[in-house]
C-alpha cells in the first residue's frame, strides 16, 4: 500500500547522501526472514496474525513492514530536510522497531546479528569466512540434527516419547559424552598451540547468558591442569562501573548485558600489564554496595596462563594490542535443534528459550530474582549478545555446544506444577507495553507444556543426571564449585 514518504536522501556511513530507496529495506527485511525459515516462524496467534491474514505472502507482508519503517522515518522533521537526512544507522534502528512492534521476533534477531556481524566486518575484527550471518551456523545445526534424528529426539514428540518410555537415561549418557568428547578437543587445541611454539597466556571461555560457561570452564582447566597447566583466573564481576553510572530504566532494571558495563579501559589496561610481567592493581566490585571497595595486587606468574570466563571475552575492544596468537578463545552455545510437536510444522524451537528458563531457574533460586523480572530483563540480554557475542563467535578457536535434548524435561518440573516457577499471564498485566516479553513467555509456556518432563524426585540423586552435567549449574546439586551460586 502506498505511504507518505518525504524523504530524500540517506547517509551512508562515509557521510554522503544517496537518494533513498525504500525498496531496499523491503529486501533487507525479507532477507533477514528467509533466513530462518520465513516469516511463518513469527506467526504469533492475538499478536501478528491479522498480518499474515491481510497480506498472506512473504513479499507482501515484508512491503507491509518496510512501509511501517518508512512512516517512522517521516516521523522525525529534521529527515525531511535534505541535507540532514537519516543515516543507515537510523533506518536499521527503525527496522528492528518495526519488526519488535508487531512481534516478528526471530526475524528481527536475524537482521540484529546480520548488522551487527557486518558492522564488525567492516571494523576489521573478524574476516569474511568468520561471519556469523544470522547467528544460525547451517553446518554445525545439520549435524546437530542429523544426530538427534539417529536417536528420535529431534521433535518435542519424539523427545517425550523417550521420557515416557524410560529411555531417558542412555540419551543423557550420550549426549554428556558427546560434550565431554568436546572438552577433549579444545583442551587438545590448547597443547597442540602450545607444543608448537605459540606463546599462548590467555584463554577465554565465552557465550550467551546460561550457556554453561562456568561448568565448561572448570572442567577444561581440569583436562589441562592434568597436563600441567597453571591458571590464574581475573574474575571480570570486578570491572563494572559504579551502579549510579547504570541508570535504571521505568521498571528498575539495570542493563548489565552490554560490554560497555565494564570499564573496558580499565581492564584492557590490567590484561596487557600482567601478561607483561606487571602486578595490577586488580578493582574489588561489591554488588551489595554498588561500587568498588578496594583493590588486590595480583601478578601473572612464568608459566601461568590467565583463564577469564566472560560473556564478552570476543569483544574487540577488551582485547586490543594482544595478538591473536597469545589468547585461546572457546566460544559456548545452547544449540540443540528441536522442532515443535511432531516436527510437520518446521518450526524449530529456540535456542534462546532454553538459556532463558535456565537464567530463570539460577535467578530465582540462587539470586532471590523473581521469574517475571528475568523475562523483563531479557531484551537486554538478546541486545547485547546480538551485538558483541553471537556474531563474533566466529573468531572461537573451538565451538562447545551446551544445549542438550534433555535439557527440556529436565527443566519442566522445577517450572510446572502448583509450586513451578513458571509466571502467571495476569503477572503481565502491568507491563502490557513489553510485548517481546509477552511473546518469550507464551513460546517457553507451550514449550513445558507440550513436553513429558522428568520428576524431582528422579533429579534428587544422580541416577539420571550426573553432578558434573552443565544442567545441574542451574538445577542445583552440582558436584562443581559454582562460585556465582555461592
Amino acid at each position: 500500500m502506498a505511504v507518505q514518504n518525504r524523504i530524500v536522501k540517506v547517509q551512508k556511513r562515509n557521510r554522503a547522501l544517496v537518494k533513498f530507496d525504500a525498496a531496499r529495506i523491503r529486501r533487507a527485511i525479507l532477507g533477514a526472514a528467509s533466513s530462518i525459515g520465513g516469516f511463518q516462524q513469527d506467526l504469533v496467534p492475538g499478536v501478528n496474525d491479522t498480518i499474515f491474514n491481510a497480506y498472506g505472502t512473504e513479499d507482501r507482508i515484508a512491503e507491509f513492514l518496510a512501509d511501517a519503517v518508512v512512516v517512522c522515518l517521516n516521523s522525525d522533521p529534521h529527515h525531511l530536510i535534505s541535507n540532514f537526512p537519516p543515516t543507515i544507522e537510523n533506518i536499521q534502528d527503525e527496522v528492528l522497531h518495526a519488526l519488535h512492534s508487531y512481534g516478528f521476533q526471530n526475524t528481527a534477531d536475524a537482521y540484529s546479528c546480520y548488522r551487527w556481524g557486518r558492522h564488525w566486518l567492516r571494523e576489521g575484527a573478524i574476516m569474511a569466512e568468520k561471519f556469523a550471518g544470522n547467528g544460525f551456523p547451517r553446518e554445525r545445526m545439520d549435524r546437530t540434527l542429523a544426530w538427534n534424528r539417529q536417536r528420535g529426539c529431534d521433535t518435542v514428540a519424539g523427545l517425550s516419547e523417550i521420557v515416557r518410555s524410560g529411555k531417558i537415561k542412555p540419551l543423557v549418557d550420550e549426549s554428556l559424552a558427546l560434550y565431554e568428547q568436546s572438552l577433549d578437543e579444545a583442551a587438545g587445541k590448547v597443547m597442540q598451540r602450545l607444543n608448537t611454539g605459540d606463546p599462548l597466556r590467555m584463554m577465554w571461555v565465552s557465550g550467551p547468558s546460561s550457556s554453561g560457561k562456568t561448568t565448561t570452564t572448570v572442567k577444561l582447566t581440569e583436562r589441562l591442569q592434568k597436563q600441567g597447566l597453571r591458571f590464574l583466573m581475573l574474575n571480570l564481576d570486578d570491572y563494572f562501573w559504579s551502579l549510579v553510572e547504570h541508570p535504571t530504566d521505568w521498571i528498575n532494571d539495570r542493563n548489565y548485558e552490554t560490554p560497555e558495563a565494564l570499564d573496558i579501559q580499565l581492564l584492557n589496561q590490567h590484561l596487557t600489564g600482567l601478561l607483561a610481567g606487571e602486578t595490577i592493581e586488580k578493582p574489588i566490585y561489591s554488588f551489595k554496595e554498588g561500587r568498588r571497595v578496594a583493590t588486590k595486587p595480583i601478578k601473572l606468574e612464568p608459566g601461568q596462563i590467565l583463564l577469564l570466563d566472560c560473556l564478552h571475552g570476543l569483544y574487540p575492544p577488551i582485547t586490543e594490542g594482544i595478538p591473536a596468537s597469545s589468547q585461546f578463545r572457546l566460544y559456548i552455545e545452547t544449540q540443540n535443534v528441536l522442532f515443535e510437536g511432531d516436527g510437520s510444522s518446521r518450526q524449530r524451537t529456540h535456542f534462546t528459550d532454553i538459556r532463558l528458563l535456565r537464567r530463570m531457574l539460577r535467578d530465582v533460586q540462587h539470586r532471590n530474582h523473581s521469574p517475571l523480572l528475568t523475562i523483563l530483563h531479557w531484551h537486554y540480554v538478546r541486545s547485547g549478545e546480538l551485538f558483541s557475542i553471537i556474531p563474533l563467535s566466529g573468531l572461537a578457536d573451538h565451538v562447545v555446544n551446551g544445549g542438550f535434548p534433555f535439557d527440556l524435561p529436565v527443566l519442566k518440573p522445577f517450572f510446572c506444577g502448583p509450586n513451578g516457577y513458571l509466571p502467571r499471564l495476569e503477572d503481565f498485566q502491568t507491563y502490557t507495553g513489553f510485548l517481546d516479553a509477552l511473546i518469550r513467555f507464551g513460546r517457553v509456556k507451550h514449550l513445558l507444556e507440550s513436553v513429558e518432563g522428568l520428576s524431582k524426585e528422579h533429579l534428587s540423586n544422580f541416577d539420571i543426571v550426573p553432578g558434573d552435567a552443565v544442567i545441574r549449574e542451574f538445577i542445583g546439586g552440582s558436584t562443581i564449585k559454582i562460585p556465582h551460586n555461592e
